[in-house]
């Protein structure tokens, strides 16, 4: 069905698709913020507000959502990510007014009330602290530090423990008065309704919410990464981890979908959304160098796309007995054959194949056709979306070796060892 697009007076955009396979309708609201936007002195504001925006208003006091959501046969959820804040409801067609309610009631009602602020403020330490001790959390935090000196993708969405201990009421209300306006946001509606219906409610709901002034630009690209860097950590446990993140293209680049095939064939096919993981990899070139091998236990590889450009990472833990240097050099000869050989047509027919039946898969629900057609708005255009699976059909063998060339050296790269130091004492 074709995907329908509109913009109303006080700067919200619509984009509506029918799709009648089920009696589903999913209603999503995007908003363009996310840690990109934060600074030191109030990282992790993004999401502690993306919080309290669960904690009540008047017309939905706290606890209220959940209970009519599940009265209705719904589900609903909010995440926060480094480009954005989203909210969704996924009720029965007949049901969807009430995740229209809900969220246009949001985007301006929310009470941040002062006891729930400091509630939730233990609620957002004890996640950070419970990330903590994750060892691969803790290291991709130090590398990807390193890897960004300048560019906000530096913080995680999490935010810093100090800055959780000192935002404040003010501080968060301030958060949702520059971002939370009409004309920052998207809404997407996809499933079984009659589109110039869905329309005509969204513009009795959303259309008296006035626009609110246009929020501060984020302008901090990073530089070129002029050598490899290297983190090394230290900590508790008995298993070591390694991780490579080199500089990435984002995803309104074009060498985005070559490095989507570069990354199928090296680390396994990604469905991009967050919400559908990844399938086994075990196709996949350093699974056969690394695991088979019996050198480490796991690898994987993650390039979302983004924004601004981020980051290939390849992660892998290290089997028990094995060193961190004999998995970095297995590793490294990997990067560099892909460097200096062209892979074969064969393996890139195989990774189109695989990448477009991850994004397929990734996309089969109302739910997440919803999540993808709002997340691509964001980070590129409709456009990302509609013409993805003919754009990573259209990659060729020059285009996977070229991307190669460009960015997986050894001068764009983080790489970070964690190093366990045995069991923490009580």
């Amino acid at each position: 069905m074709t995907i329908q697009r509109d913009v109303l007076d006080n700067g919200l955009t619509v984009l509506l698709k029918e799709s009648r396979h089920a009696p589903v309708i999913t209603f999503w609201v995007w908003y363009r913020v996310g840690s990109r936007n934060e600074v030191p002195g109030i990282t992790g504001i993004a999401h502690w507000t993306e919080h309290m925006l669960f904690k009540g208003s008047e017309a939905f006091p706290k606890g209220e959502i959940d209970r009519q959501i599940a009265r209705n046969g719904g589900m609903m959820n909010g995440l926060t990510w480094l480009d954005f804040t989203t909210f969704f409801e996924t009720l029965p067609a007949d049901r969807i007014d009430l995740g229209l309610r809900i969220e246009a009631d949001r985007m301006v009602n929310a009470l941040f009330d002062p006891e729930e602020v400091e509630r939730e403020r233990t609620v957002v330490i004890s996640e950070r602290q419970g990330a903590e001790n994750d060892p691969t959390f803790l290291l991709g935090e130090e590398v990807v530090a390193a890897a960004f000196r300048i560019h906000p993708y530096r913080h995680e969405t999490i935010g810093d423990l100090c800055d959780l201990q000192t935002i404040t009421r003010d501080d968060l209300w301030r958060h949702y008065q520059t971002y939370y306006g009409p004309n920052n946001a998207i809404v997407v509606a996809v499933g079984d309704f009659e589109a110039s219906r869905m329309r005509a409610r969204i513009e009795e709901l959303f259309g008296p919410i006035p626009a609110r002034a246009n929020p501060p630009a984020v302008n901090r690209p990073e530089p070129p990464q002029r050598g490899e860097r290297r983190v090394r950590l230290e900590g508790p446990g008995n298993t070591a981890y390694l991780e490579m993140a080199y500089h990435a293209p984002a995803a309104g680049d074009p060498d985005f979908f070559p490095m989507v095939i570069l990354s199928t064939i090296l680390t396994g096919a990604s469905g991009m959304n967050l919400f559908a993981p990844p399938p086994p990899n075990r196709s996949s070139r350093l699974y056969r160098a690394l695991v088979e091998t019996e050198l480490a236990a796991a690898v994987s590889g993650s390039l979302s796309p983004m924004l601004d450009p981020f980051l290939y990472s390849i992660s892998a833990t290290v089997r028990a007995g094995r060193g961190l240097e004999e998995v970095e050099a297995a590793l490294d000869r990997e990067m560099d054959r892909v460097v200096r050989e062209p892979i074969s047509a064969e393996e890139l027919h195989t990774a189109i194949k695989q990448a477009k039946a991850q994004f397929a898969y990734s996309s089969e629900s109302v739910t997440n056709q919803g999540f993808w057609l709002g997340f691509s708005s964001i980070i590129v255009s409709t456009d990302w979306f509609e013409t993805l699976l003919d754009r990573l059909e259209a990659v060729t063998v020059d285009d996977v070796h070229r991307v190669a060339n460009t960015y997986l050296l050894r001068r764009n790269r983080t790489v970070g060892h964690y190093v366990p130091q045995g069991p923490q004492e009580a």
